[in-house]
């Protein structure tokens, strides 16, 4: 791994940590991400509502708040198109909910992943049509689907778009295109995810409600975790939303969403991290869509009947595991050709596809292939001589321009910098590769397939303590753009080393007089980098941790994410 230490400027530090009373390590980190003033500062630790932007900012939302209005006076019906993610699935019930609060009639359709695929389709607007709908309010999906909308006019049915993903050249023909990312949208925040869009519409339905406040903060528990889930960057707007929607459920009153976090082993009054979002309560929302229905999901999020939500929660809990075991055997097979056929530096994007993978799955076998080979992946499931999955990249490499260079080879495709989808013929998928790793290699250099630790200061053991660690712990939730902090200390004295189920190392170092425990996951293969009596440049985190409290240790841990022999042990040697 690369160092990548953040430059800093003392003074400056030191101003701004004796304007905001915190402590030198907590200033430096603010400083070395770009916080600098103490007004921002200050908002950063604390935002409010007050600091979200006014939804008016976002093209054409006048035109989609009159027309949701005039539906809800005139008793028409209005369909949600969503998506089956966690994101598609806030985004349907956010708006559910909100339009539902201001009288309106809403029925929504997500759709199902294997049968139907990504994006919006014909023939559910044909049935709508049928049904004596007139107006469809997409969300999380869209902002690609032009013939969709043209037959939608054509059936008489007005459409709202409401989608975060980079559109074509040429919007949708839609009555309103509520997205940050179109080119002609001053929206300040380009970041949101669908369900922060849908957050937007709601603010500006909910304008003259007298209970808007408690209403939005009601609906930011939703929006916080389809933010974490859609690893859009937890800063600006999304951070507003993330923390203030995060502290919210501390306090659950929704049976479904309660019903939730007791399967994700996250307890009553407990304001879940970040992390806990994405690793506990997002892949359960996402089990459902992945290896069934994921219309199960707005059921959970909108029933009153807590049995109900237990046994949907379950539920989940059950496809959850399924999907684990799925996801686990594709991983196998693939690392499995990695070592038949050695992955080099000339290979500079990655795809693979197999009979039968599940494509409800493979989205998330590619990101477990990116953080081992740190390029671009695509993983793809065959069926029926069709071919289709995701990909995900790293930020050297922008995903959906990659597509665009061969747009002709996909029935369909889609996304952003990072993530992607598409559909292809499986006798076009040799080609693909070829095409999609030359592309790659026009972009990529051997020194983008080295993972860089960005570090953000350099510590001082001495300035560690109880005190500073909570502060330096309350510039959470912590995620994709505002990453646990990182230090890096130098020249530390390895005390003792031990090695737990042959896996784990825990280290005890000196430095400065003080010893502090650390461990690393996975670090058993670098034991030998921890003889005692030897000095080390260690790169680190700091985190929460319970389980060492219950031990009477500090109720934290450092995890070291990478150790080098010292500089000054290097220099001399």
């Amino acid at each position: 791994m690369k160092w990548s230490v953040a430059p800093s400027d003392p003074s400056a530090v030191a101003a701004l940590a004796r304007a905001l009373h915190l402590s030198p390590p907590t200033a430096r980190v603010l400083w070395a991400r770009g916080y600098r003033d103490v007004g921002e500062g200050r908002r950063f630790f604390a935002p409010s509502l007050d600091d979200l932007h006014n939804p008016y900012l976002l093209k054409s939302m006048p035109e989609a708040v009159e027309r949701i209005h005039r539906a809800i006076k005139q008793h028409e019906p209005i369909l949600l198109y969503g998506d089956y993610d966690v994101d598609g699935t806030s985004s349907v019930v956010i708006l559910k909910k909100g339009i539902e609060l201001l009288g309106g009639r809403v029925t929504f359709h997500v759709p199902h992943r294997l049968r139907d695929g990504y994006g919006m389709r014909s023939d559910v607007v044909e049935d709508a049509a049928s049904k004596g709908v007139k107006l469809i309010v997409s969300v999380d999906t869209g902002i690609r689907a032009s013939e969709v909308v043209r037959t939608a006019s054509a059936l008489g049915i007005d459409v709202i778009v409401t989608d975060h993903h980079l559109p074509e050249a040429e919007l949708p023909p839609a009555l309103a295109v509520l997205n940050p990312n179109r080119p002609d949208c001053a929206y300040p925040e380009k970041n949101l995810c669908g369900a922060g869009v849908a957050l937007k519409l709601i603010e500006a339905l909910l304008a003259d409600h007298p209970k808007r406040t408690a209403f939005i903060d009601s609906f930011l528990k939703l929006a916080a975790i389809a933010t974490v889930a859609d690893v859009v960057p937890l800063t600006g707007e999304n951070r507003v939303i993330v923390k203030r929607g995060l502290e919210g459920l501390r306090d659950v009153r929704n049976p479904g969403l309660r019903a939730l976090l007791d399967v994700s082993d996250i307890a009553q009054g407990v304001s879940p991290s970040a992390r806990e979002i994405a690793f506990r309560v997002a892949p359960r929302i996402n089990a459902a869509g992945r290896m069934a229905s994921a219309s199960d999901v707005i059921e959970l999020f909108t029933t009153n009947d807590i049995e109900r939500a237990r046994a949907i929660a379950s539920q989940l809990q059950d496809l959850n595991k399924d999907r684990q075991q799925t996801e686990a055997e594709i991983t196998l097979t693939i690392f499995k050709q990695c070592m038949e056929q050695v992955v080099t530096d000339n290979d500079a994007a990655l795809v693979f596809a197999g009979e039968g993978w599940h494509r409800g799955v493979v989205g998330i076998v590619a990101s477990r292939v990116v953080e081992r080979y740190h390029r671009p992946v695509f993983v793809l499931g065959i069926e029926n001589g069709t071919a289709q999955g995701s990909g995900r990249s790293i930020p050297a490499f922008h995903l959906l321009e990659g597509l665009e260079t061969m747009a002709e080879l996909f029935s369909k495709f889609g996304g952003h910098r990072q993530a992607a989808g598409l559909t292809i013929a499986a006798l076009h998928i040799e080609e693909f590769r070829e095409r999609f790793r030359a592309h790659a290699a026009t972009k990529l250099t051997a020194e983008n397939f080295v993972r860089t630790i960005e570090i953000d200061s350099e510590i001082d053991f001495r300035e560690i303590d109880d005190e500073s660690v909570a502060e330096i712990l309350s510039l959470a939730p912590f995620g994709f753009g505002n990453p646990v902090p990182l230090f890096v200390a130098r020249n530390v004295e390895v005390v003792a080393c031990d090695i737990k189920n042959e896996k784990h190392v825990f280290v005890k170092l000196k430095s400065q007089g003080r010893i502090i425990r650390a461990k690393a996951w996975n670090f058993a293969d670098r034991a030998s980098e921890f003889e005692p009596g030897s000095r080390i440049d260690v790169a680190f985190s700091i985190e929460d941790d319970a389980y060492s409290a219950a031990r009477g240790y500090a109720p934290w841990q450092i995890m070291m994410k990478d150790v080098k022999p010292a500089a000054a042990v290097a220099t001399a040697s």
